[in-house]
């Protein structure tokens, strides 16, 4: 804690020409990142601390192309990119969730209609002038919210939330009904900037205007996307028929920027809606159940009052009857994850750019296997857009008896440890690859060392892939 508070102190000196007086830091919140209010003497700013470079990256980037745009985002005041570190306005602690929260009751959101209204006029500019000249290379960790990236986060519901829960399910039932939805999800148009977390938590209100934050996750992708995470935050409890007024506001106004027609962006705007709630229960299951945070669980019974809502109200033009009938079990009655068994936690990364993943279970850590002494798909051009789960880089990993030989001595080890968790009654366990760049040769033997402890053992297995994240 000292040297960050030495690097920001630096920071601070070199923007403002003095240190500052104070330094308070922030509540910790769902993200990794560490966030400091530095006073001076006649200036203030947030310190950002992120141990991943990249991402700052990308929010330093993103910052500067909107603030060209006349887009009321935070000014970047100073860099340290070496350590991680940079420095932002000052934009107050005054949020749009607060401003919500604090209402009696429903009829009182009359007075946020001029607030939404700017909210989702500004919205346009970031989807559609924001995306006028935009570099997508500054992207992080992908360039676009494709099908990859949807199918993770109906990955991250049901491997953090749904699993967790105890409630049996038929996984391939459950996996055909997410390839409807994804389908369906993939004929959605237009595209822009997609802010990923629009919501109100992430607007500060100053000086009578909205401010906005927490754009690194950003990339290219579907814009009904956002509209549904501002409409839909689980805790801001916005009454249906303000949700609906504000709909047809967004559309009112998209219609006059783009050619859309409003019955298609509907159907497929709700489709967004059932994914979007889907990715925060996912959130709250990993921040809850993982990184034993309760207040995320807590929050949970707000997210699964959408769901019943969208149950009741909303017909898709699809048929998604395994998960349809899941949600209704999880809506119908109390969250509460199931503790008792063991769950293996398995996990491909990156040590260049990554590290190994850091063990939030409480437990200490696990078993970290180095595959960077293995045969490289990623020294040929034709495999450095794929990954460990593409067929072509299977088969080039396959031939290779060094890749073999690896996998046999693995599956041993892991195979005893596995037994005896269970046989003591211990509940988890952690399992990591690493290779260079975390998208190959670590990806491949993740995927398949969790086939082969979910077919052969009665464990929980959750399989995260840190750089497809």
């Amino acid at each position: 804690m000292e040297q960050n508070k030495s690097i920001i102190r630096e920071l601070f000196k070199q923007w403002a020409g003095d240190y500052p007086d104070k330094i308070n830091p922030f509540p910790s919140s769902g993200s990794n990142r560490k966030y400091f209010r530095l006073t001076g003497k006649s200036a203030a700013a947030i310190a950002v601390l992120g141990e991943d470079y990249e991402e700052n990256k990308a929010f330093i980037q993103f910052s500067k192309h909107f603030k060209s745009l006349g887009l009321r985002v935070p000014e970047i005041y100073g860099i340290r990119s070496t350590e991680g570190a940079y420095l932002q306005e000052d934009l107050g602690d005054e949020s749009l969730f607060k401003l919500v929260a604090s209402l009696k009751s429903p009829q009182d959101f009359s007075t946020m209609r001029p607030w939404y209204r700017t909210v989702l006029k500004d919205l346009i500019q970031f989807q559609v002038e924001g995306d006028k000249g935009f570099d997508y290379s500054w992207c992080y960790p992908v360039r676009e919210f494709g099908r990859e990236g949807q199918q993770f986060d109906l990955n991250y519901f049901k491997y953090y939330f749904l699993k967790p829960s105890g409630i049996s399910f038929n996984e391939h039932m459950l996996e055909r009904d997410f390839t409807a939805l994804l389908d369906y999800l993939s004929t959605a148009q237009p595209k822009g900037f997609m802010y990923r977390d629009f919501q109100s938590r992430n607007i500060l209100l100053k000086d009578g205007l909205p401010f906005y934050i927490d754009y690194q996750g950003g990339r290219k992708g579907p814009v009904h996307y956002d509209v549904a995470s501002l409409l839909f935050q689980a805790k801001a409890t916005l009454p249906e028929d303000f949700r609906k007024e504000m709909l047809e506001f967004y559309i009112d106004q998209l219609s006059h920027r783009i050619k859309i027609e409003p019955t298609t962006f509907i159907n497929h705007y709700y489709g967004f809606v059932l994914l979007r709630l889907l990715q925060v229960l996912g959130a709250y299951g990993y921040r809850g159940n993982f990184e034993q945070k309760p207040h995320f669980i807590e929050s949970a019974g707000y997210a699964l009052k959408n769901v019943s809502w969208f149950l009741n109200e909303v017909k898709l033009p699809l048929e998604t009857p395994t998960l349809s009938n899941l949600l209704y079990q999880l809506s119908e009655r109390p969250y509460k994850p199931d503790q008792k068994g063991l769950k293996i936690e398995i996990n491909s990364f990156s040590y260049l750019r990554y590290g190994i993943p850091k063990d939030t279970s409480g437990h200490g850590g696990g078993f970290v296997f180095d595959c960077r002494s293995l045969p490289n798909p990623g020294r040929h051009p034709e495999y450095k857009s794929l990954t460990g789960r593409d067929q072509v880089v299977i088969d080039y990993l396959e031939k290779e008896q060094a890749v073999e030989n690896y996998y046999i001595q693995v599956k041993s080890i892991v195979g005893q440890a596995v037994q005896t968790y269970l046989e003591r009654g211990f509940t988890h366990l952690s399992i990591s690859f690493g290779c260079t760049g975390g998208q190959h040769r670590s990806v491949y033997f993740a995927e398949k060392l969790s086939r082969f402890l979910s077919d052969k053992y009665t464990a929980e297995v959750i399989l995260r892939h840190r750089m497809m994240e």
